[in-house]
């Protein structure tokens, strides 16, 4: 039946737009939508108590259809990479917050809530932070201040941080970053109380990918969240990026996933979805791309504290997919030319039909 209904939903999807009924340019889209008062993503999500958003990043704002359905389709809005540590501390002590500030700007002229990511990662770090020895009384004033002088920066202006992002390997060891091998284990729990401290109200979340499925590398994550609540550290919620890819299969136990870190008093989100295909797309695999994403969504709406759902970008055009996975794409509800594809009639009939 599901499949039924998904191959009707993409065969309606592909008529309309054959026939310039569709989406047209996001100008004529948005015109539509005001005259029909048709419901965005957001709109219909808000209806379920959640928000749906997309990343973003600097170099496409100047992008104008773009930036029209960026800030018409969606009430959340995460910076790609305008607040990771490179870009906002280039220099040891230097802070510059003008990449973050830019989306954070756009948000808010949209009405639009931002997602901090992030402030504690392996990756993307400045060449003063990795390309030397730090004891570790010298790294845990390092990572104290860089992260409580972003925090206080954005106090007020983002609803929830991802403080410590991918801190463990696929087995559920912890990842051996520097932060790690220097200071151990207990650079999270600090991470977590000094972020707290320079703003009370933020929600801090641990986020990584490959954990929507029930396993070694989430059940880690279980393991520390408990002993973390147990220790009275502030975490409020965890992240599953979802980065998915149709040839290794859908994580069937995201709903289950989902709910035992709830019964720990955490709120989950979908942070970074996307769900990748080896090239060419075929019908077939964007009716399959189509299919996920509707159970990630429903997933996400029957379990009360998943809070939302975040596109990593919401089109093919600034997807970050092709460049690390040569020969894989096509990973996003609208296509290159900012056209919707089943995926996002799929998106819409989940969310409207709860």
């Amino acid at each position: 039946m599901r499949k039924n209904r998904l191959r009707l939903a993409g065969a309606v999807a592909v008529f309309l737009v054959t026939a310039g009924l569709g989406a047209g340019s996001p100008a004529q889209a948005s015109d539509r939508q005001a005259g029909d008062r048709q419901p965005t993503l957001a709109d219909l999500a808000q209806r379920h108590g959640r928000y749906f958003g997309s990343a973003t990043d600097n170099p496409e704002l100047t992008d104008g259809p773009y930036t029209a359905l960026l800030g018409s389709e969606f009430d959340q809005i995460t910076p790609g990479n305008g607040m990771k540590w490179y870009a906002t501390e280039p220099e040891q002590g230097v802070f510059d917050f003008s990449q973050g500030d830019e989306i954070v700007n756009l948000a808010r002229a949209n009405r639009q809530k931002v997602r901090g990511h992030t402030l504690v990662w392996h990756s993307q770090l400045p060449g003063w932070l990795t390309e030397r020895e730090w004891t570790a009384p010298e790294l845990r004033a390092v990572l104290k201040k860089h992260i409580q002088t972003e925090v206080r920066h954005y106090r007020g202006k983002v609803f929830a941080w991802d403080v410590v992002n991918e801190a463990f390997n696929e087995d559920g060891t912890y990842r051996e970053s520097v932060f790690y091998k220097t200071l151990g284990p207990g650079y999270i729990a600090d991470a977590l109380r000094w972020a707290h401290q320079a703003d009370p109200r933020v929600k801090l979340y641990l986020n990584d990918y490959n954990i929507e499925g029930i396993g070694p590398k989430s059940d880690a994550y279980h393991r520390l969240a408990k002993e973390l609540k147990a220790q009275g550290v502030p975490l409020h919620g965890i992240g599953f990026q979802a980065h998915l890819a149709l040839q290794y299969g859908y994580p069937t136990t995201l709903e289950d996933n989902l709910r035992r870190f709830s019964r720990l008093g955490l709120d989950t989100a979908l942070t970074e979805v996307d769900i990748r295909m080896q090239l060419p797309a075929t019908q077939e695999k964007l009716e399959q791309q189509a299919e996920w994403y509707r159970d990630l969504t429903e997933a996400c709406l029957a379990v009360r504290r998943c809070v939302g759902l975040t596109l990593w970008d919401y089109t093919d055009k600034y997807s970050w997919i092709p460049a690390f996975f040569p020969g894989e794409g096509a990973a996003l509800p609208w296509d290159e030319q900012l056209q919707p594809k089943p995926a996002y009639f799929a998106l819409r009939e989940a969310l409207a039909r709860r």
